[in-house]
């Protein structure tokens, strides 16, 4: 198992995936977003490696569209029977499928913080941090925000802040932490009466007192279930969470970088469904592709393709390989740089160092190559009676 022995981090999130449609061509799709938008929802959790950030795979996920509107009041339903069940469910998931990990922790933005989750998702070695959706109250009758107040500024330290697609350009940000201990209460109306009174967490506070002109200030409130004992451990949480900018990759290269899902013309819900979870394996392959082009620290080609796939890898580097030195595939053999190489060149990339690193394109043409070598490969045997 790619993950066995690691600390992994199980990032999950949701994206809507909007197909053109009209009253007339509805093609089975329900309604997303706040607007008119008819589409699909994805709900998905990558396995990360906390150390090196490697994308080691998909752990779970979900695909729906939505057959109506839910005419039962939010708060009168069950957990169970919330479309934000989803995120517990996946969660309960993860703990099956990464069993072999050292440790892990799940990792997920505003909408997955909701008391039912931290209730009855943490254990000793399952882990949460999550973003804070609203003013919680606590134990003692305060609100969350207003007792963070009173926790002391620790330390500033200079982070590096990732591009975010027409949100924000990367920058370095130099931001101040504080952090302490508080008790979430159970809240007052729910029906989920089975649930503790209250739950113990350290809430995190990041901000940018400093932003560039024109820019957002930084302004993080973390809750997590990790023992923070200091500024440095505290700091080691923001760091993990920062790491959940990879499935804002996940989703680009879905919509925008290659694949381009949103464009699809396929006529029914049920095929789109199909569609989307091809889609969202590719997408993960290109992913961690593209991680092993630029990361220092190379991961087996194992975590992403099987027996029959690395055979396959290993006859066409073959091929692909030339005479000299500049032409040869650089990489530990069956590695994912490896993989990548051969992948690139079956997308059109020349393989030389000074050329421009293979992108998201060339590397969604090279494994459309691929496959398609893949399946006369498991033919190449079969004899036609």
């Amino acid at each position: 198992m790619a993950v066995a022995g690691r600390h992994v981090l199980a990032i999950q999130d949701t994206s809507e995936f909007n197909f053109r449609t009209t009253p007339q061509r509805r093609r089975g799709l329900g309604e997303i977003g706040k607007g008119v938008g008819r589409g699909l929802l994805l709900h998905a959790m990558l396995a990360v490696d906390a150390t090196t950030s490697s994308c080691l795979g998909l752990v779970a996920g979900q695909i729906w569209t939505r057959r109506g509107r839910v005419k039962i009041a939010h708060e009168k339903r069950r957990a169970q029977n919330k479309e934000s069940h989803r995120w517990t469910a996946t969660a309960e998931q993860a703990k099956r499928v990464l069993a072999e990990a050292a440790m892990v922790t799940g990792i997920s933005d505003r909408e997955s913080d909701f008391f039912d989750l931290w209730a009855t998702v943490p254990g000793p070695n399952f882990h949460l941090i999550i973003r804070s959706m609203h003013d919680r109250r606590l134990a003692n009758g305060e609100s969350l925000y207003a007792v963070g107040e009173r926790f002391s500024w620790t330390t500033t330290r200079s982070v590096a802040l990732p591009e975010r697609e027409h949100k924000r350009l990367a920058r370095v940000a130099n931001l101040t932490l504080r952090f302490g201990n508080v008790d979430l209460a159970r809240p007052k109306g729910t029906l989920e009466r089975h649930l503790p009174e209250a739950v113990t967490l350290t809430f995190i506070e990041v901000i940018e007192r400093d932003p560039p002109r024109g820019a957002d200030p930084v302004h993080w409130r973390l809750l997590t279930t990790h023992d923070v004992a200091n500024a440095m451990a505290a700091w080691q949480i923001v760091d993990w969470y920062k790491m959940r900018w990879i499935i804002e990759q996940f989703w680009r290269l879905l919509k925008l970088q290659g694949l381009n899902l949103e464009d699809s013309q396929v006529e029914t819900a049920d095929r789109l469904i199909k569609l989307t979870a091809i889609a969202t394996k590719a997408a993960v392959v290109t992913l961690q592709l593209l991680q092993a082009r630029d990361g220092p620290v190379p991961e087996p080609v194992t975590i992403a393709f099987n027996g029959d796939e690395i055979a396959v890898l290993d006859a066409l580097n073959g091929q692909l390989e030339g005479a000299t030195m500049l032409q040869k595939n650089p990489h530990p053999n069956r590695s994912m740089p490896w993989a990548t190489w051969i992948i690139a060149k079956l997308g059109g990339w020349n393989g030389y160092p000074s050329s421009k690193p293979p992108g998201p394109i060339t590397l969604k043409h090279g494994l459309q190559e691929f496959f398609a070598t893949l399946r006369g490969w498991s033919l190449k045997n079969v004899r036609i009676p």
